[in-house]
C-alpha cells in the first residue's frame, strides 16, 4: 500500500519550518560544530566515518561550516563491505572528489575474497568480518584516536545510550554500563594509550530535523532516498532490490516496486519502503504520517541473535 501524502507537500514544509524551527535547527547546527571543533582540539589524530547516507551528508555540511573557509581536518572513512548498493558507491566517489575530502576506503579483502555474505553466515558473523572487524583494522592501521559518527539517539534503542563522546577500550569495544558522565556539555576526552573515542555530533538530532535540515540547506543526497518504480524481491516481508549480480532465492520472482529507501545500508540487509515521495518535500510530510520505526527495514536491527548492543559491545560503528 503506498504511504498517503498531503496535498500540497511544499506548503506542509513551508509551514514546518517556522522562525521557531529554524531557531532549533541552528541550535543543534551550533552544538554540533562546538562538538566538532572541541574533538578536533582535543584529538591529535581525528576521522570522520563516512556512511553516504543523509546522516554523514549532513556531517559533512557541519564539518565545512565548522572549518570554513578552510578545509576540514581529516580524512573520510567509508568500510565498503562490497554489498553496498551502487548508486552509493556512485555517489561516494563522485561528491568526496566535488568537495575536495580525503577519502579512505577500507575493505576486509580476505574476508570478502571468501565469501562472506550475510545469507550463509547470517548477519552477525557477516557483520563482524565485513563491517565490524574491517573498521578497527582500519582505525588501528590509521592510528585514529577519535571518529566521527554520524549515529542519532532517536535512531534505535542501543544508540540511545551513546554519549557524544562515547569511549572505546583498548580492543575498540564499548561497556554501556560504564560511561563517562557528560554534565553541562562537558565532555571528557582523556585516553590512555590504545583507548579512543567515537564522538557523534549528530546525538540530539531527530529523522525530521536531518530532513529538514537538508531541505533548508540543499544538501546533496544518494538518490536511492526518493521514490521510483524499481526492481525487487519480497524477502521474508522486506522489499530488496535487485541488481544483475543479485543472488535469488528460491521460488523468488522479480517484481516492479515504486519505493525508495529510508535508510542506507548493505543490499541484501537493507529493504526499501513503499513510497511515492520523489522530493525532499514529500519525504518530509511522508514522514510526519510516520509512527514506525526509522530502521524497520535493516535487518541487522531485527536479528536477535545479532542486536545492535551486541554488535556496538563489539566495535561496531
Amino acid at each position: 500500500m503506498s504511504t498517503l501524502l498531503p496535498t500540497d507537500a511544499a506548503s506542509s514544509v513551508a509551514e514546518l519550518l517556522t522562525p521557531r524551527k529554524m531557531d532549533h535547527l541552528r541550535a543543534l547546527e551550533a552544538e554540533s560544530i562546538f562538538i566538532l571543533r572541541e574533538a578536533v582540539a582535543e584529538f591529535a589524530r581525528p576521522v570522520m566515518l563516512y556512511s553516504i547516507g543523509k546522516d554523514s551528508s549532513v556531517m559533512l555540511r557541519l564539518a565545512q561550516k565548522a572549518f570554513y573557509p578552510g578545509k576540514f581536518p581529516f580524512p573520510l572513512l567509508h568500510i565498503d563491505t562490497s554489498y553496498k548498493f551502487p548508486e552509493m558507491i556512485s555517489f561516494r566517489d563522485n561528491y568526496a572528489k566535488e568537495i575536495g575530502a580525503d577519502l579512505i576506503v577500507h575493505r576486509n579483502e580476505k574476508a570478502i575474497a571468501d565469501g562472506a555474505n550475510p545469507l550463509d553466515l547470517g548477519t552477525q558473523n557477516c557483520c563482524g568480518l565485513l563491517k565490524t572487524r574491517s573498521l578497527l583494522d582500519a582505525l588501528e592501521e590509521g592510528g585514529y584516536d577519535a571518529a566521527f559518527g554520524g549515529a542519532r539517539r532517536d535512531e534505535e534503542k542501543s544508540r540511545a545510550k551513546e554519549r557524544v563522546y562515547s569511549f572505546r577500550d583498548g580492543n575498540g569495544q564499548w561497556d554501556p554500563k560504564n560511561q563517562r558522565p557528560e554534565l553541562w556539555q562537558t565532555y571528557n576526552s582523556r585516553l590512555k594509550k590504545g583507548e579512543s573515542i567515537r564522538v557523534f555530533p549528530l546525538s540530539n538530532w531527530t529523522e525530521l530535523d536531518i530532513w529538514l535540515y537538508l531541505y533548508a540547506e540543499q544538501i546533496p543526497i544518494v538518490p536511492l532516498y526518493f521514490a521510483r518504480e524499481r526492481e525487487a524481491v519480497i524477502r521474508s516481508g522486506q522489499i530488496t532490490l535487485t541488481y544483475p549480480n543479485t543472488r535469488l532465492l528460491p521460488g523468488e520472482k522479480i517484481e516492479p516496486v515504486m519505493c525508495r529507501m529510508r535508510s542506507l545500508g548493505c543490499m541484501p540487509c537493507t529493504g526499501a519502503i513503499r513510497s511515492e515521495a520523489d522530493t525532499i518535500e514529500k519525504i518530509i510530510a511522508e514522514l510526519i504520517s510516520f509512527r514506525r520505526s526509522e530502521r524497520e527495514n535493516r535487518a541487522i536491527d531485527h536479528d536477535e541473535e545479532g542486536s545492535m548492543e551486541t554488535k556496538k559491545r563489539e566495535g561496531y560503528f
